[in-house]
């Protein structure tokens, strides 16, 4: 599964001061604050600076970037660069664009992630058959030893690849924009499944691996900008970002409903044939691109936020060379000028809401940001100092199990539970019921993970996280089918909680401006780990002579101590960050109440003729 899945925000604010900050001595703060700010390259966090986009010197907003080396940008106060203003596009292309964006990201960003499905078609047609040794061969095993290693790595290889292909997708994407990563996405797409139909047709010609490694590098080229497309109608973003997520995980599907008609034609319907009509996809994608599909992103809620701000300045409508015309001709000029002002304006609010709802709007993120406890942890810290801390050390050792652990079980989901269940019949129910429920809960859970981070603190979502984790290790070890059926449910309900809540975390502790170079390396180190699945493959069906349970336990029971350690870790940081604001909001408020007071007196004692003339007052007066 790729850890890129469910990032779902492309613009916030972060802390203008990390909050660990807080522990330091005043002058060493001060170094912080001011080595923070030499860090602050991007334009929002410029204009932002200068107050126009929020509370000066409280936060500043920032446009996510997957740029692993991003380059700084003298930015230019006042101009909101880049991008397309969405009011000058139809609202009908607009909506086609969103429509188009979401079904490709359903045909093929995450297709290999349904290799459970895929799997018994790729048995059934002697794919890898020629590793089988001549006594398993005569044994008419259903796959062989070498022949199931050689499959899972197969998928391993692509799960891979679309983690650690996050990372020049996302360079590129920053740098060259969304045209040329659905282009390219398109190129690979077509180029994978070319190579599959030509390796189930050449008998010689070992193109499966090869040919999903590029099914999988195609997704991500997909799948990473298709986000973007949220910014085309800025006040359903979280809406669209959604269906983009949601459409990820339905991916998983494709497939499914290939296996269902092969299973439906006999197998006449064979995958060199399947693989050819899957061209009609990336041949889509492409025409496109060419023909409506944006050629480049729409600006952020924060470059329309600063168009308001000049929309909303009347000076704008006096310009300096009015002078050189006549009386009546200045009027109409600037009349003019007011008229196109208001008229943008009014587009700009149809767009983002007016001032009262882009308040409430302001209001409510903060509000949801302060509950979640561990905003602005390490804001505005350098990328290397936050990942030298316990808050990455520990996320991505979770992670890098959990990443583990989920692909090894996409992978081997049918050799376990036949196994453990002892049918081969039984196991392919389980496998039969995962395939539907693992894209099904994805598009089901997203609605909900949304209202589930924005209202639950990250260490409240931690502790849910690793109560599932252990639930699913010990049910995970429970060989009936009853157990086997909520395994999955666990399981595919885990999935997508645990990458969104992942995404979430990073956000919110690390910031955007690293967060490319943050939430990268966690996403490589976890990728590049993921190919050790393999190795735990061979160890469960060598040394344990095909049992998953002593795998299973260990992978569960690692991930509770550094689940658990996790969650300790960051409870404890909360609890301190927070009794650390509560005193200095004490102090602030003891501080005004003295000033307030010595203020007070000093009125008191000032002579009351200074500085002013009063009347006599009469004797009913006194």
């Amino acid at each position: 599964m790729s850890l890129i899945q469910h990032v779902g925000q492309q613009d916030g604010v972060d802390r203008e001061e990390a909050l660990v900050d807080l522990f330091l001595p005043p002058v060493d703060r001060q170094s912080s604050r001011q080595d923070a700010a030499e860090r602050r390259f991007s334009l929002e966090s410029a204009i932002s600076g200068a107050g126009f986009l929020g509370v000066q010197g409280k936060s500043v907003r920032r446009v996510i970037s997957y740029d692993v080396i991003p380059k700084p940008e003298e930015p230019v106060s006042g101009e909101e660069y880049g991008g397309l203003t969405p009011y000058k596009v139809s609202t009908t292309k607009r909506v086609a664009q969103v429509v188009a964006t979401v079904l490709a990201c359903w045909f093929a960003s995450g297709i290999v992630f349904g290799f459970a499905a895929l799997k018994p078609i790729l048995i059934k047609e002697g794919v890898f058959r020629n590793l089988c040794t001549p006594e398993e061969l005569d044994a008419d095993v259903e796959v062989c030893f070498e022949q199931d290693l050689r499959l899972n790595f197969f998928f391993s290889l692509a799960s891979t690849t679309a983690n650690v292909s996050a990372l020049p997708v996302g360079t590129l994407l920053d740098r060259y924009g969304p045209k040329i990563c659905f282009l390219l996405g398109s190129l690979f797409l077509a180029t994978g499944s070319i190579l599959m139909s030509l390796a189930f047709q050449i008998e010689k010609f070992d193109g499966y691996t090869i040919g999903n490694f590029f099914l999988a590098l195609g997704g991500t080229c997909v799948f990473l900008p298709s986000f973007q497309i949220a910014n085309a109608f800025p006040k359903y973003g979280g809406s669209i970002v959604a269906l983009v997520t949601g459409a990820f995980d339905a991916s998983a599907a494709v497939f499914l409903f290939y296996r269902l008609i092969y299973d439906a034609s006999d197998r006449t319907f064979k995958p060199e044939t399947f693989f050819l009509v899957y061209l009609i996809v990336p041949v889509a994608i492409i025409i496109a691109q060419l023909t409506f599909l944006p050629t480049e992103n729409y600006k952020t809620e924060a470059q329309l936020e600063m168009k308001i701000h000049k929309a909303e300045d009347a000076m704008r409508d006096v310009h300096s060379s009015d002078d050189e015309l006549p009386d009546n001709e200045i009027w109409k000029r600037r009349k003019a000028r007011s008229a196109r002002r208001k008229e943008r304006l009014s587009k700009l609010d149809e767009l983002v809401g007016n001032e009262t709802v882009r308040k409430m709007r302001e209001e409510k993120q903060e509000q949801k940001l302060e509950k979640s406890g561990v905003w602005g942890a390490l804001h505005n810290k350098s990328a290397k100092d936050q990942m030298l801390s316990p808050w990455f050390i520990l996320l991505t050792l979770l992670t890098v199990l959990q990443m583990v652990r989920m692909n090894y079980f996409i992978a081997t989901i049918r050799e376990q539970y036949t196994y453990m269940l002892g049918s081969v019949g039984l196991a392919d129910k389980v496998n039969n019921f995962f395939d539907i429920s693992l894209p099904l809960a994805g598009v089901i859970a997203t609605p909900f993970l949304g209202a589930l981070l924005d209202n639950v603190s990250t260490p409240g979502v931690l502790l849910l996280l690793v109560f599932i984790i252990t639930a699913i290790g010990i049910i995970g070890s429970v060989a009936t089918l009853w157990a086997g059926y909520v395994n999955v449910i666990l399981f595919v309900f885990l999935r997508p909680l645990y990458y969104s809540a992942m995404s979430d975390y990073a956000t919110k502790v690390f910031g955007f401006a690293t967060f490319g170079r943050v939430y990268g390396t966690i996403i490589c180190v976890s990728g590049l780990v993921n190919l050790s699945q393999t190795g735990i493959d061979a160890l469960t069906k060598g040394q344990f002579h095909g049992n998953p349970i002593p795998v299973n336990v260990f992978l569960a029971a690692s991930a509770f101590v550094s689940g658990t350690a996790l969650v300790t870790y960051v409870t404890v940081q909360v609890y301190r960050m927070r009794k650390k604001l509560d005193e200095e909001d004490a102090l602030t408020i003891t501080n005004t109440d003295v000033g307030s007071i010595m203020e007070s007196l000093l009125e008191e004692d000032e002579p009351r003729s200074y500085g002013a003339i009063h009347r006599q007052r009469q004797p009913w007066e006194v």
